[in-house]
C-alpha cells in the first residue's frame, strides 16, 4: 500500500470528480462538497489508513437528462481509462440504476446512481455519485 500525502490524494479525488461530472454533461444544480477523509475499514484500526471520498448529487434536472448523462458515462469511462464493474440495478427499495467502475491502476472507484422521482417524501430526480481514492498510508 502507497504512503501519500492526503492533501495530494484528496486534490486528486476532486479533481476525478469534476472529471466524472464532465463526462455526465447534465445540466442541472451541483451540491457543493467536498472530499472527505476517512478511516479504511478493510484495515486493522492499528493501521492509519484512510481514503478519500467526494460524494455529490446533480438535481434540478430531468430524469431524462440524467438518464442521457448516466448512458454518456457508460460510453466515455472505458475510453478514459475505466472498468465498469458493476452495470445493473442497485437492490434498493427503489431498485435504482447503478455504475460502479475502478480507474486504470485502481486509484479510484466511482459509484453512479439514477434515482427517479418519488412522491413518498415529494423527492426530485437525483443523479448520486460517489468519487473514492484507494486506501493509503497518510505522510
Amino acid at each position: 500500500m502507497k504512503t501519500r500525502d492526503s492533501d495530494i490524494v484528496k486534490a486528486d479525488t476532486e479533481r476525478t470528480s469534476s472529471r466524472i461530472l464532465e463526462m455526465l454533461d447534465v445540466k442541472g444544480k451541483v451540491t457543493e462538497t467536498g472530499a472527505m477523509t476517512s478511516p479504511c475499514s478493510d484495515y486493522d484500526s492499528a493501521e492509519e489508513v484512510y481514503r478519500e471520498s467526494h460524494p455529490w448529487s446533480i438535481y434540478k434536472a430531468s430524469f431524462a437528462d440524467m438518464q442521457k448523462g448516466v448512458e454518456r458515462l457508460r460510453a466515455e469511462l472505458p475510453k478514459d481509462g475505466w472498468k465498469i464493474v458493476k452495470d445493473g440495478r442497485d437492490g434498493s427499495q427503489l431498485n435504482s440504476p447503478q455504475i460502479i467502475a475502478e480507474s486504470k491502476g485502481r486509484e479510484f472507484a466511482v459509484d453512479v446512481r439514477l434515482h427517479k422521482a418519488s412522491k413518498v417524501g415529494n423527492s426530485p430526480p437525483l443523479l448520486e455519485v460517489t468519487v473514492e481514492s484507494a486506501c493509503y498510508r497518510a505522510k
